[in-house]
């Protein structure tokens, strides 16, 4: 136990963040040989499942701040994995969009991500899985909209 009385193996948020740092490197690991990150990743996965959004939209959906995510979208652009319009056709926003190229990537990068998440749940039942979903997402609401329990 640390002076502060909370014990690292036993301190659920600790695990948490120990399981994400985990899960992330492992992905960043297997998007690397693609020439992608977690990041980049997240942003076509975010496009394919709601084409459209905005810099600020996938922002928000990534994790990342709104000039992060502009870097990113001007390179995606290069790439060709993702085309926006010159002028925005309402207000300010650009409205991103996958390119058949962006698509294809995807894929690839979907069939890795998803070899880590195979490999992360391998040594639990499908319970176990059920129930570790449905533990995140009630510690998910807890934190994001208060307990009203308490």
């Amino acid at each position: 136990m640390s002076q502060d009385g909370v014990d690292l193996e036993t301190s659920l948020g600790y695990l948490l963040k120990e399981a994400s740092s985990a899960l992330r490197a492992a992905m960043e690991q297997v998007l690397r040989p693609l020439g992608m990150s977690v990041t980049h990743y997240s942003c076509l996965e975010l496009l394919a499942q709601r084409p459209g959004l905005s810099n600020s939209e996938l922002a928000r959906g990534a994790f990342v701040t709104r000039q992060t995510m502009n870097v990113l979208l001007q390179a995606l652009e290069r790439e060709g994995h993702v085309t926006r319009p010159p002028a925005a056709p309402v207000g300010k926003v650009l409205p991103t969009r996958l390119t058949p190229r962006g698509r294809r990537i995807l894929e690839k990068a979907t069939a890795a991500v998803r070899s880590v998440e195979v490999r992360m749940l391998a040594g639990m039942t499908g319970t176990e899985q059920s129930d570790a979903r449905r533990i995140l997402r009630s510690m998910i609401h807890s934190l994001r909209d208060g307990d009203d329990s308490a």
